[in-house]
């Protein structure tokens, strides 16, 4: 889920130097970039430092960037995500404000169920991809991304402006948590020994409030962006480098950067906001339409619906897909070609898999070309080469999902 442009396209696979501190992701001086609660504890375990929608993270540790790649698939690694926009909804018209706004069923979400929705404008385009908890307490808990903070933070205070002054019951309240994702298949395993919770009864997509390890007032969420188990905690900032040293004392997890981040969602097939989506891309162009609730397809009431419902059952002009080859490869922004030599659409993003070892990437054309199998070839470096229409995700997903 976390967007800006791909850490692994400046990084590769095989450590080398970083990059300078240029382009998009890259801008600014350190000296006015925000600080997560962790800043000094990233510096201490050898956390190499760029700017990031704004913030100064971690881009990867001593480990190299396929080390911890890898380690994330075997054992798990602790993410920094504390740039993320936390949010609170609250009043008794808190579902009808964020129903306003997204595209997802909110009212049928259980107590602690949580579920990946769209912010959308009317034309149907895809303002940013956010998760949205009913929780047990009386308020929705929201996250998006960090390079949409200032944008997502203005729509939703105009929604609750323009509810408030019609009457509605609403609020909206700014987080100042830090948020800690571990993630990897002995997740679960490393913070059962921290919390009284029984994670077995924690399936995806739901949270519960608890103590992790002596720091009281988490939120734990059984979810991720690396198509393992794992969790994302939201912690009060004051008690997050002793929780983040607490799970580093057991020796199977270790610190991961943005590098590792990025080339692990895109096996696992998830989107990054600017790139693979944006406002001119709509949920059934991005493979996503079952983000669509039910109930709010049939309503159309949702920001869009006039475009979107009907893309549903009709023809779409272009479809985002996997793509595999071997060579040079993909990378943002290369041209996809038929087998004819005609440019046919773009890369969005791409990368060597550590895991699948050949190049993945994800990418936009025809729906006519969008079936799984389909000989395509990309252009890498001013050379054309053969890629294949493939399924995602890349690598099997893992959540842990409740039978």
């Amino acid at each position: 889920m976390q967007r800006a442009v791909s850490m692994v396209a400046h990084l590769g696979l095989r450590g080398q130097p970083l990059p300078s501190v240029t382009g998009r992701l890259l801008s600014g001086s350190q000296d006015v970039l925000r600080r997560t609660p962790l800043y000094d504890f990233h510096l201490a375990h050898g956390g190499k430092m760029v700017a990031f929608a704004g913030w100064s993270l971690p881009v990867q540790y001593r480990d190299s960037h396929v080390d911890s790649h890898l380690h994330t698939r075997q054992l798990c690694s602790l993410f920094d995500v504390s740039h993320m926009l936390q949010t609170k909804i609250h009043g008794c018209d808190r579902v009808k404000l964020m129903e306003s706004l997204v595209v997802g069923d909110i009212a049928e979400l259980r107590p602690n169920q949580g579920t990946l929705s769209l912010f959308t404008n009317e034309a149907g385009g895809i303002l940013d991809d956010l998760i949205v908890t009913n929780t047990s307490e009386g308020h929705l808990y929201v996250v998006s991304n960090a390079g949409c903070w200032d944008k997502d933070l203005v729509l939703m205070q105009d929604k609750v402006r323009e509810l408030q002054n019609m009457g509605s019951d609403v609020g909206l309240e700014v987080m100042d948590n830090a948020l800690l994702a571990l993630q990897g298949p002995t997740a679960a395993q490393v913070l059962q020994a921290g919390v009284t919770d029984d994670l077995r009864k924690l399936p995806f997509m739901t949270s519960a409030v608890m103590e992790v390890f002596g720091v009281s007032g988490c939120r734990v969420t059984r979810c991720g962006y690396t198509g393992e188990d794992g969790v994302e905690i939201s912690v009060p900032a004051v008690g997050a480098v002793r929780l983040a040293t607490a799970l580093l004392e057991n020796p199977e997890v270790k610190l991961a950067g943005l590098a590792a981040r990025d080339s692990l969602r895109l096996e696992a097939g998830l989107c990054l906001y600017g790139n693979d989506i944006d406002e001119h891309t709509t949920p059934v162009e991005g493979s996503l339409s079952w983000t669509l609730g039910k109930r709010r397809r049939a309503a159309m009431d949702f920001p869009g619906a006039a475009v979107i419902v009907p893309q549903l059952k009709g023809k779409v002009q272009r479809r985002r897909v996997g793509l595999t080859c071997e060579g040079a490869p993909m990378r943002a922004h290369s041209p996809i070609l038929s087998t004819e030599g005609t440019v046919i659409g773009t890369v969005t993003s791409g990368c060597p898999s550590p895991c699948l070892k050949k190049n993945v990437a994800m990418g936009y054309v025809p729906s006519e070309y969008s079936r799984p199998g389909t000989q395509l070839l990309v252009e890498v470096r001013r050379k054309q080469q053969m890629a294949v229409v493939s399924k995602m995700p890349f690598v099997p997903t893992n959540y842990y999902i409740l039978k």
